[in-house]
């Protein structure tokens, strides 16, 4: 039996550490591959490099940014995906108004951080959000993300920070997908909550729901065998047409 091709896409600033465990247990029943976002400053960039690389049919993860390249994937190519995942994520633009604002100041200032004190200093504070609160005395977890955030540089942390400012609405794009979905994220995800997934779970027409306890922003890694349990199930009906 031919495997299905599984591409998996990472988020801000991460590599293929963050999908680490998934990829792992799930190469025995998929070919899987890691994405590289590297320094573009659109998401469109992003999902372009990986429709150059990808073979005719595939499913695909996406992990926070990765799950807005992946959506930015399926924009382009709907009929190449045989089934989609998306974790910790969005779909919106950036606000308008106050709250957009801040949000932008906040990115930015982080970036300023990285070049003015070195991206693991930005890291730790960056992180604070990002996981749930009884992990950051986790020193294995905090050790990789921050050893992970330390291997990018302040210009590709600059050029995707861009990329995310400058992000397009996905509603579309949602509405219009027809293929296996699972959408996943932390219960206590502050970054993007649950009510943004199940957001996307009513827009998705036939998509499943899961929320993973204990769990913040960094799901993949924060509870790896709970994420790659329900991708494993969300993979098994496209096993055999990857």
């Amino acid at each position: 039996m031919v495997k299905t091709s599984l591409i998996l896409v990472p988020g801000l600033l991460c590599d293929e550490v963050v999908w680490a465990h998934q990829s792992d247990a799930l190469a025995g029943v998929a070919d899987v591959r890691v994405a590289t976002n590297g320094a573009r400053d659109t998401l469109g960039a992003m999902a372009e490099s990986i429709i150059a690389q990808a073979p005719a049919r595939f499913a695909l993860a996406g992990h926070s940014m990765g799950g807005r390249v992946a959506l930015e994937v399926v924009r382009r190519v709907p009929e190449r995906i045989v089934a989609l995942a998306l974790l910790d994520t969005g779909h919106l633009p950036v606000a308008a108004g106050d709250a957009g604002e801040r949000e932008v100041a906040g990115r930015l200032a982080l970036v300023d951080k990285a070049r003015r004190e070195g991206m693991r200093a930005m890291g730790r504070e960056w992180m604070q959000g990002m996981v749930h609160p009884t992990r950051l005395a986790d020193a294995d977890l905090v050790s990789t993300i921050l050893d992970m955030i330390e291997r990018r540089t302040p210009e590709l942390y600059a050029a995707q920070t861009q990329a995310l400012i400058a992000r397009p609405d996905a509603t579309p794009v949602l509405t219009s997908i027809r293929c296996p979905t699972l959408v996943l994220c932390g219960r206590d995800d502050a970054w993007s909550p649950p009510r943004r997934h199940e957001d996307i779970r009513d827009l998705v027409a036939g998509s499943v729901l899961a929320i993973v306890p204990e769990c913040g922003h960094m799901s993949t890694l924060e509870q790896p065998a709970a994420v790659t349990t329900a991708l494993r199930e969300w993979l098994e009906p496209a096993l055999d047409g990857g």
